[in-house]
């Protein structure tokens, strides 16, 4: 399996890169067979988050006696000093360790800086000099923030959706950090389930040797298909390339991501998913999501109160209740 060097920080993991999100949804025991199964084949970065319920206890209960041979990275919400040290003592208990590799500030609407009132990049820094951390890191949905964490020079590295729908400007993105020597871990590198073809995406992000991207794994399957493309990477050959060209040309740049910042939804609609209905239901057995269970939520639509909570938290700058709007409608005619 091929390795990234994560920028300034040293650390050198594997290019296939755990994404631990999924995981909450399924058991315990569920979790650890699928986690010890990742380590044993090699797999030796872990990303997760505070936010993501139970996550890190998983990945605690699953690893914590190879602690010191995989790199672990987790997120803070948190907007509050307080609060980042209450979180960061239960990442670690969680986790069942004495330090964190990589401890990001998880999507701040700011980016954090000494002196600038909050006092989290100077908890950060404590916390460092405590031991507690390792290095510094910050993720983000919106590409100033993001830029704006790259040029500062305070961070370590970089977490940010980028996949081969990614626009020009996220390119550059993704170029500036190499260029700043700071390590970018790649999120949604299946765009939220619109690209079905993980060879293609698996090909695209391996053109990138400073790029880590972390799956998000739910299932074994899941896992197998990663595994036995780091045995045999698929080549982006005419036939890869002509699928890219397609999901660009069918997806365009003015899709909902499925990141979720727009929720909670005052009316209950699943606007992730809801959002986005017509590329999904295009792109996966239509049987998915023509079920009773996905009739009655995108029947919720019609319920919106356009309070414009979504669209003011969409970091993307999508007009949300217009693509809830449309998706409903066109839904219907398979209906």
């Amino acid at each position: 399996m091929k390795e990234v060097l994560l920028g300034s920080t040293g650390i050198r993991v594997n290019k296939n890169g755990f994404g631990a999100l999924p995981i909450q949804r399924i058991s315990m025991e569920e979790a650890a067979a699928i986690l010890r199964k990742a380590f044993a084949n090699g797999i030796n970065f872990y990303d997760t988050a505070r936010a993501y319920t139970d996550s890190e206890e998983k990945i605690g209960y699953a690893l914590g006696d190879v602690r010191e041979q995989i790199i672990i990275a987790t997120k803070t919400m948190t907007t509050k000093v307080e609060e980042f040290w209450s979180q960061l003592e239960t990442s670690l208990k969680n986790l069942r360790t004495e330090y964190i590799d990589i401890y990001q500030f998880h999507n701040p609407s700011f980016c954090p800086k000494p002196g600038d009132g909050s006092g989290l990049y100077e908890a950060m820094l404590e916390a460092k000099a405590k031991g507690m951390i390792r290095h510094i890191g910050i993720t983000n949905h919106r590409l100033p923030v993001a830029i704006e964490a790259v040029e500062s020079g305070l961070y370590e590295t970089l977490q940010f959706p980028f996949n081969y729908l990614a626009t020009e400007e996220e390119h550059k993105l993704v170029e500036l950090c190499k260029q700043k020597g700071m390590g970018f871990i790649s999120m949604k590198a299946l765009s939220g389930g619109l690209i079905t073809n993980s060879a293609a995406a698996y090909a695209y992000q391996a053109k990138y040797d400073h790029v880590i991207p972390i799956w998000g794994i739910q299932r074994e399957k899941e896992l197998d298909e990663f595994l036995s493309y780091a045995e045999q990477e698929p080549q982006l050959d005419e036939a890869l390339l002509a699928v890219i060209e397609h999901d660009r040309k069918e997806l365009g740049k003015d899709f909902c991501r499925g990141c979720g910042y727009c929720l909670p939804c005052a009316a209950g609609i699943d606007i992730p998913t809801c959002a986005r209905m017509s590329l999904l239901i295009r792109r996966a057995p239509v049987t998915v999501y023509l079920n009773d269970s996905w009739k009655e939520k995108m029947r919720l639509i019609k319920k919106c109160t356009h309070c414009n909570h979504c669209k003011k938290h969409c970091p993307y700058g999508l007009d949300t209740p217009k693509l809830l709007s449309e998706n409903w409608l066109d839904y219907q005619t398979f209906i």
